[in-house]
This record gives structure tokens, sequence and C-alpha cells, in this order.
């Protein structure tokens, strides 16, 4: 663990509920750090984790760090507040976006459980920036194991489908269910569409742009329940 605090940091204004992942979306990790440590850029992480491993810590865990921007989950605006930030070194899609390399994924899996043994998060609040600020971030990415980390004990992923038919209505029911802005009730709505896409960037990123199918509606279906059920405590 690298100790390198940010000045880029503030009072939490609520309970520690959410663990919220990002890619850094740089070539380096150095400049990465850099400029969340820079007080002119007003933007910063509570870790940041190199492609070989190494974990910086630039904001303590009990303050409110400046990652999430504009954004939404669950009735809930003020992201920054609940969440604790991990921003994962990864060139993105501005940079020429690659798989998460073995070395990384192992140390950002530790770190996780590392957060999730002090605070009460549910599984269900294991985000991406994608999931609470879709159509405006589209980090960590299709390339990110969501899946790995899950079988870690860290997120949800559903082991088996069975494919389902569900109205517009009850997917966009779902959605919200699930902790998704959305709009209307059907996917013609801007609001909804984009809350179907970040769930497809976690979820189901094959489905990107393709109709809605019984497959996805699975999918949503599932997901939706795992995450009105009783969690298991993080052991």
């Amino acid at each position: 663990m690298i100790d390198l605090p940010s000045p880029n940091q503030g009072e939490r204004r609520g309970p520690i509920d959410m663990l919220l992942l990002h890619y850094t979306d740089m070539p380096r990790v150095e400049d990465a750090v850099a400029l969340l440590c820079d007080p002119t850029a007003q933007v910063s992480a509570h870790y940041v984790v190199g492609e070989d491993g190494r974990v910086w810590r630039l904001v303590d865990e009990e303050r409110r760090a400046w990652h999430a921007g504009v954004s939404w989950w669950a009735g809930e605006s003020d992201i920054n507040s609940r969440a604790i930030g991990i921003e994962i070194s990864n060139p993105g899609h501005s940079h020429g976006y690659r798989p998460f390399p073995e070395p990384q994924m192992r140390a950002v899996s530790a770190l996780c459980r590392d957060i999730l043994s002090r605070h009460r998060i549910p599984a269900h609040r294991v985000l991406g920036h994608s999931d609470v600020a879709p159509g405006r971030k589209i980090d960590p990415g299709h390339l990110f194991d969501w899946r790995g980390l899950a079988g870690a004990g860290i997120g949800l992923w559903p082991e088996s489908l069975v494919p389902a038919d569900l109205s517009e209505a009850d997917a966009v029911a779902a959605l919200g269910r699930i902790g998704y802005l959305t709009g209307d009730a059907s996917f013609r709505d801007p609001v909804t569409r984009m809350a179907l896409d970040g769930f497809r960037r976690h979820w189901e990123p094959l489905a990107l742009g393709q109709p809605f199918d019984r497959r996805g509606a699975a999918m949503l279906q599932q997901v939706a329940e795992m995450c009105v059920a009783p969690q298991k405590p993080f052991a």
C-alpha cells in the first residue's frame, strides 16, 4: 500500500454502503495518481490500483472522495458520500481499452475483500461508474471481470439463467428495483434506455446495442431478485 494523501476530499454526508469501481482512462497509472492528487483537478478516489498490482491510498475511507460526479442510485444522488471509490488503471476507451491483467485483478479482489470486511456494503451495491452514471460514463467497461469478482464474494452474478418473458413495463420495473434511474416504462424513453445500457455493461455486455430478448429478460429478472433477497454477510 502506497500512501499518498490527496487534498481533494471532504466530510461525508451519509453512511458508507456502496463500493464503486472505475477505470482511470489514462495511459499511465502515475499520471492518474498525479491527477487525483492535483488540487486544481477537483477529482480524487480512495484507492488506485495499477496494472502491476500496486495500490495507492489517496483518501481515508471515512472521508468523502470526489469520484462519482453527477450520478444516481436507488434514490440517492450524492454517491460520493455513500461510496468508497476505487480507480483501476486502464487506458480506457480513450487510449486503447484492453483487458485487466491478472496481477491487477488479484489486487482489486484483495482490496475489495479488505474493504468489505470493514464496512457493511451489500453485494448489490458493489457497482461500476457506468451503473450510477449511465449515458455519461462507461467504465470500468465490458472487459472488466464482474463475474470473477462475484465468484470471490464481491458483488452479484447469477450462476444460471432460465429464459423469461418480461413486458417492457416489467423490465423497466426490474431496472428500478435494482437501483437504476428510469423514465417512462418503455425502452424508447432515453433515460430508461440509458438504464438498460448501464445494466448491460455490468451484467450482459454482449447484448449492448441488441434487441431486448428472453435471455436479457432472464438476466434482468434474476439480478433484480438477487437485489431484493436477503444478502449473506461477507466472510
